[in-house]
């Protein structure tokens, strides 16, 4: 037995065990997504018997909704911010047990750190690794978006080990010198099959895909439209990758050939990310993989680094926008729907990029619960919703209507042009609201 593998064992514990290390004002940190280590965080109401106070738990996109988001009991221990909403923490937030953190991807760690900093709080990163390998080294696996940067940052490091996640490059090796506690869990990594799209959806991809250029860099999300749009690229050339999710359409575009990153000037021979969620098929491609780099939202979303890659494309979506090119992408009117995440740096960058664009791609109506058809396009935004891209942002803009290019356009031919990819039955509705409120 080697040195690393005695200290390894010298730390290994229950998961309640790890958890008592979590001290009365900390700040805990978990990790991106599918990261969240399971035994962990179910064990976490185990706080309330331990006797800390005052600790602040931060979460973003958990994938699973643990019972800790729902206790009220918990308020007496810890308070919660949400830095990206799913549909469990938009129910936390009904019950006031989660708050969200206006950020953007590449700044929120920083601003998180200064207040730790400010308030004297200990930093704590709660998170799941890979199997240590013989020089002592752990990989932080599926997600390195801000994690890395808590790390070196001084945190208590509390890991869960796991064998079913892949081992992944880039800001990923921890140390075990660097952990504090561990626990050894065989748990199945979370796995998400590829949303299935509709003709709308596909629509959608065709009028984004025929604006992405051979030998492009592309960033793209996950989802429906996202999906559509990666299997309209297949047919392209000498495409590169410089994404914040690292998604399953990217293995396929990779496997078809679309993607050889040969011609990003930048990062030349290797996909970049900063986090992945996916198939079973996608962590396989992923595991012991050098050709894909994970790293912090620092790097992977920072406007200049994204705009040192040629003809960088980003491609988001959204939820609504007005008349002017205002987009809300985070909330429904004043309730946290998302979060900001890397769109508003990923379209900053996009500017930056020699020949670079960005597309905001949304279908151009939504159903209510009572069957009414409305308008994703409207006069104005909706009373409270936050602006996620601002107008003097915003670029190209898609629905299964057509394509709106906003560069440089007036206000008045900005109504005009995003009238004509919204649904024809509000189009004339737009105009007499965009008269009536002098928008024109």
């Amino acid at each position: 037995m080697n040195r690393y593998q005695e200290e390894y064992n010298r730390k290994k514990m229950s998961a309640r065990q790890v958890l008592e290390n979590i001290q009365s004002r900390d700040f805990v940190f978990t990790p991106m997504a599918a990261s969240c280590p399971d035994a962990l965080m179910g064990e976490l109401q185990h706080l309330k018997d331990t006797g800390v106070k005052d600790v602040i738990l931060q979460s973003c996109i958990p994938s699973v909704d643990y019972p800790v988001f729902h206790d009220p009991e918990m308020k007496a221990v810890m308070a919660h911010h949400g830095w990206f909403f799913t549909a469990g923490l938009r129910k936390a937030n009904a019950q006031r047990l989660v708050s969200a953190v206006p950020q953007h991807s590449t700044s929120i760690l920083r601003k998180t750190l200064d207040r730790i900093r400010y308030e004297g709080r200990r930093p704590v990163l709660l998170t799941t690794v890979s199997p240590m390998d013989a020089r002592g080294y752990m990989s932080l696996s599926i997600s390195s978006i801000y994690e890395m940067d808590v790390v070196r940052a001084g945190a208590v490091l509390l890991v869960e080990v796991n064998p079913n996640y892949p081992r992944t490059f880039g800001d990923t090796m921890v140390h075990i010198s660097q952990v504090t506690a561990l626990v050894e869990s065989d748990r199945p990594i979370l796995c998400v099959d590829p949303a299935p799209y509709t003709e709308v959806d596909a629509t959608i991809g065709k009028y984004v895909a025929s604006l992405v250029e051979d030998g492009s860099t592309i960033q793209l999300g996950i989802g429906n439209i996202p999906n559509a749009v990666a299997n309209e690229l297949k047919s392209k050339k000498h495409l590169g990758i410089h994404t914040e999710m690292f998604t399953e359409t990217m293995v396929d575009l990779i496997e078809c050939g679309a993607v050889d990153n040969t011609q990003k000037g930048f990062n030349d021979g290797v996909s970049i990310c900063s986090f992945t969620m996916g198939s079973r098929r996608l962590y396989d491609f992923l595991d012991d993989n050098p050709m894909v780099l994970f790293k912090s939202s620092t790097y992977s979303n920072d406007p200049y680094t994204i705009g040192r890659n040629n003809k960088f494309v980003s491609i988001n979506a959204t939820l609504e926008m007005d008349l002017t090119g205002q987009a809300a992408s985070e909330s429904v009117g004043p309730v946290q729907f998302s979060g900001s995440g890397g769109q508003a740096e990923t379209i900053q960058g996009a500017q930056m990029s020699p020949g670079g664009k960005s597309i905001l791609a949304m279908h151009s109506t939504y159903t209510d619960r009572d069957g009414k058809l409305h308008s994703k396009i409207v006069p104005m935004l909706t009373p409270g919703a936050a602006v996620t891209t601002s107008r003097n942002d915003v670029d190209y803009v898609v629905t299964e209507y057509g394509i709106a290019w906003l560069r440089g356009l007036t206000i008045a031919e900005r109504v005009q042009a995003l009238t004509k990819i919204a649904h024809p039955d509000f189009r004339a509705w737009l105009l007499e609201e965009a008269e009536k409120n002098h928008i024109w």
